[in-house]
């Protein structure tokens, strides 16, 4: 049995189909066959609220084969006809990027929750009719973007306390893509095309750039310089962050590989953590000593369960102001990657 609640706290009003409060337990359904959508699935097994229950993918013998490995009944072929479902409450979407708007707004116009990973959408024009769509519907949407519920987040925050006033920080997520090598011989892998918005800024840039932005809010100005593919797509790049106080940087490649050691530099110490999407072994290094003082750290292989519980949480209790916090993040990451994309000439198939 669902629950008809209603609240006004984003400033227009909105319904939300729940279930009994305090025991929420949704039934999702997933679109896309990939290994972030295994990663997600079994991070949901360790999360109470969600149960897999019904799969998507556009060929038959594919859906049904995703549907037998995750021991799912339902599979379904036509994207309609499973947003339409009375057997599902919300949907983890994992397809290309530039079908996310698309994938999205047909699950919300079902009035189902929706969960896209990561980049949410190509552009804010996408992200704003996308979110008119959820708030019309009464329902949530949320991007994954993991990083930013790992317990780990609050480690660094507190590790920020001890290092004094913050004069720069570099933050790289530098991963070697072996898409590239297809690449390289010819072939067109969506997330090197245009087509499909694609490139390093908008995979692995937002890591760090959601990280960023939780810490010391959104920044004055942003610059990003690219190495752009013969595609078009930016193969790597260095984004610049302006605060008023310091310079961050961010450096992020699929056609590279580095070790990922992040650092935030202040004036009695150094914040020091391993990789943007993970923050494992937070630990602070005193300015004139060597030694390393670990932070409480929380090292789960598969974070992407805090997300899942955090959604859980915000559905259960309608905690409108989390909601309005990880939009106001998505916005946020959304418009910085749009503008230093237009500067730079990289624009997606649906811009052009």
């Amino acid at each position: 049995m669902r629950i008809l609640l209603n609240t006004d706290k984003l400033g227009v009003k909105q319904y939300f189909y729940i279930r009994n409060r305090g025991a929420v337990n949704m039934n999702f359904g997933t679109v896309g066959t990939g290994w972030i959508t295994d990663a997600f699935i079994e991070a949901s097994k360790e999360s109470e609220g969600f149960e897999h229950t019904a799969v998507y993918s556009r060929t038959a013998d594919k859906a049904k084969g995703f549907a037998e490995k995750h021991k799912v009944r339902q599979f379904f072929t036509d994207l309609k006809t499973m947003a339409a479902s009375d057997h599902l409450d919300a949907v983890y979407i994992a397809s290309p990027n530039a079908l996310h708007f698309e994938h999205v707004v047909t699950f919300l116009e079902q009035k189902k929750h929706v969960i896209c990973e990561k980049p949410i959408f190509s552009n804010l024009s996408e992200w704003k009719a996308a979110y008119r769509a959820a708030a019309d519907s009464g329902v949530y949407l949320f991007e994954a973007m993991r990083n930013v519920h790992s317990p780990n987040l609050t480690s660094l925050q507190e590790g920020l306390q001890q290092i004094g006033h913050i004069r720069s920080m570099i933050l790289p997520f530098v991963q070697y893509s072996s898409r590239y090598d297809k690449y390289l011989q010819g072939e067109a892998p969506n997330i090197f095309t245009t087509k499909f918005s694609g490139g390093a800024l908008v995979d692995l840039g937002v890591y760090p750039l959601s990280l960023a932005i939780e810490l010391f809010g959104k920044p004055g100005e942003a610059s990003y310089f690219p190495v752009k593919l013969d595609s078009g797509v930016d193969g790597s790049g260095t984004l610049v962050l302006e605060y008023p106080d310091f310079t961050g940087t961010i450096l992020c490649s699929k056609i590279t590989q580095s070790s990922n050691t992040c650092e935030i530099h202040g004036e009695r110490g150094t914040l020091v953590f391993e990789n943007a999407g993970d923050m494992y072994r937070p630990r602070v290094v005193v300015n004139g000593s060597q030694e390393e003082v670990l932070l409480r750290a929380d090292e789960h292989p598969n974070n992407m369960v805090y997300e899942i519980r955090e959604f859980a949480r915000i559905i259960d209790s309608v905690d409108m102001d989390a909601y309005k916090r990880l939009k106001q993040l998505s916005y946020d990451v959304l418009a910085i990657t749009e503008k230093v994309r237009n500067e730079n000439g990289i624009m997606f198939g649906s811009e052009k």
